[in-house]
């Protein structure tokens, strides 16, 4: 699915950069999915600095107090709804537990990025006449 160079991404939190207003910022807000299933919490956002673009949640998941809680990245494009304490997804809970896992050593690898994609369905953001979704945090 690669077709070309993927700009850097990078955790928001590890950059320069911030989100536009603090109402904006979704990070620590569960996520849900349509049936209101509890699936994590925002543990970050990966951004395309060049782009000045979120492109991926990091959701933390599963475990107990931190043990065994596994990490993973869910395209902005999967994105629902956006409210004060949650973000709404449109995967279900096994899709979620079922995605590829985050590996900071594999973070910035095209690879990676492309399994997420194609994992949730969604077209990579590098791709061409790819048109990023209308951002719900500006509603």
């Amino acid at each position: 699915m690669t077709t070309g160079p993927i700009p850097t991404l990078k955790k928001i939190s590890e950059s320069d950069q911030t989100v536009a207003a603090p109402e904006h910022d979704v990070r620590g807000r569960k996520v849900v999915n349509t049936a209101g299933d509890e699936l994590g919490k925002i543990g970050d956002l990966l951004i395309d600095e060049e782009g000045r673009k979120v492109r991926f949640l990091l959701v933390e998941h599963g475990g107990f107090l931190g043990m065994g809680e596994k990490k993973t990245f869910i395209p902005v494009d999967g994105v629902t709804h956006v409210a004060d304490d949650y973000v709404q997804i449109g995967s279900s809970q096994e899709q979620v537990s079922k995605a590829p896992e985050y590996d900071p050593e594999l973070a910035d690898e095209s690879g990676y990025y492309d399994s997420v994609y194609t994992h949730y369905g969604f077209p990579p953001f590098w791709g061409p006449g790819y048109v990023y979704p209308p951002y719900p945090y500006y509603r």
